[in-house]
């Protein structure tokens, strides 16, 4: 069968021409792309008439025939292009250094840079107790504070904003010194941090004790003592400026010895908190709405201190310095605070003389300062 297949093929396909059916005609020299030699093709002008009945459309010319044979050229090899000579004829000494100089502090602001960057003591203040110091941290906490202290000047700080200026101020008094002195936070910084919020909140809290709430109230402006703005953040500066001084001047953290001289602080903190506590109680006691006395308070630490609030505060300072073992911030710290409490007790007492008068002449003459 197959066979049979194959004979119905070839009787069906069109006939070969053969070499009876073609005349033979001069040959047409085609250019070779090889050198010596040549591409000749023989053209027959007769074809089988089926042939060429098919293909009436196809002109068969030396040129066209060329033409589609033609080879494409190679690819040109890109080359490059030489560079153009420096110039050195307006180059002076002068601007030489001036380069060398742009040069050279830019490659000391990128190793610098670099150093800063990849120093584990700029992100990260390791401590001994698993704690991180980050510096990013303390001055999100700072602008923060500051954000919050703006809003309290104007009266509109929630409690949590309230809390924010506490903390930071805390912080950067207590924490960031020693950490940035000494590398790494232990021992006495966590415990007068703690201290400290502790201490600046007990207005707060025989204020909530006695009214349910921190909300100010209404009272005689004339007891609303203050000095100046400008007093006020001189000494808030100065403060600060102390309690750096005194973790540059302390020794460091893990030198601190332990013993008694630890206990003898123990007793000096419970002493300033024994004293903020009950001062601003009994003050809280025999007063309208907290902060205007209607008598001459002379219980508890009044018995022995006219102005027992602002003792504890410089106690509390002291002992900041005292910790950290540095005699120097001490005495200015004490200095400070005399100074700028001293003014300000004057300007109290004399509104106390005015306002009970002989009473308070009598309480001044058998109380210390």
């Amino acid at each position: 069968m197959a066979i049979g297949t194959a004979n119905r093929l070839l009787t069906a396909s069109p006939p070969i021409p053969t070499a009876s059916h073609l005349r033979f005609s001069p040959h047409i020299a085609i250019p070779s792309p090889f050198p010596h030699h040549s591409l000749s093709i023989i053209l027959k002008p007769t074809l089988p008439r089926s042939f060429r009945h098919n293909c009436k459309h196809l002109t068969l010319t030396p040129c066209s025939l060329s033409s589609s044979i033609a080879f494409s050229p190679p690819p040109k090899i890109p080359t490059l292009s030489r560079l153009p000579p420096l110039d050195f004829s307006h180059l002076t000494p002068l601007t030489i250094c001036r380069y060398s100089a742009v040069v050279a502090f830019i490659i000391t602001a990128a190793k610098k840079t670099a150093e800063i960057l990849f120093s584990p003591f700029f992100w990260l203040y390791f401590s001994w107790t698993w704690l991180f110091w980050p510096w990013v941290l303390a001055f999100s906490l700072a602008f923060y504070g500051l954000y919050s202290a703006t809003r309290y000047s104007i009266g509109q700080a929630t409690i949590v904003e309230q809390l924010a200026i506490v903390t930071s101020t805390v912080a950067w008094l207590t924490l960031v010194p020693p950490a940035h002195f000494n590398g790494f936070l232990e021992g006495w910084p966590f415990v007068l941090f703690f201290v400290y919020h502790y201490f600046f909140f007990f207005e707060s809290s025989v204020r909530k004790r006695l009214y349910g709430d921190l909300l100010n109230r209404d009272h005689d402006a004339k007891w609303d003592i203050g000095l100046p703005k400008s007093l006020q953040i001189g000494f808030f500066v100065l403060v600060l400026i102390g309690h750096w001084l005194a973790a540059y001047e302390g020794v460091e953290l893990h030198l601190i010895s332990g013993g008694w001289a630890n206990f003898s602080i123990c007793v000096l903190i419970a002493t300033a908190l024994f004293l903020r506590y009950h001062s601003v109680l009994y003050l809280a006691k025999y007063s309208e709405k907290v902060s205007v006395p209607t008598t001459v308070v002379q219980f508890g630490p009044y018995r022995w201190v006219r102005h027992p609030i602002y003792a504890s505060t410089m106690l509390l300072f002291a002992i900041h310095c005292i910790t950290l073992r540095a005699p120097l911030s001490l005495l200015f710290l004490v200095v400070v605070c005399l100074a700028y409490y001293g003014k300000k007790a004057e300007l109290e007492e004399a509104i106390l003389v005015e306002s009970f008068g002989d009473m308070y002449e009598e309480y001044r003459k058998k109380v210390l300062n």
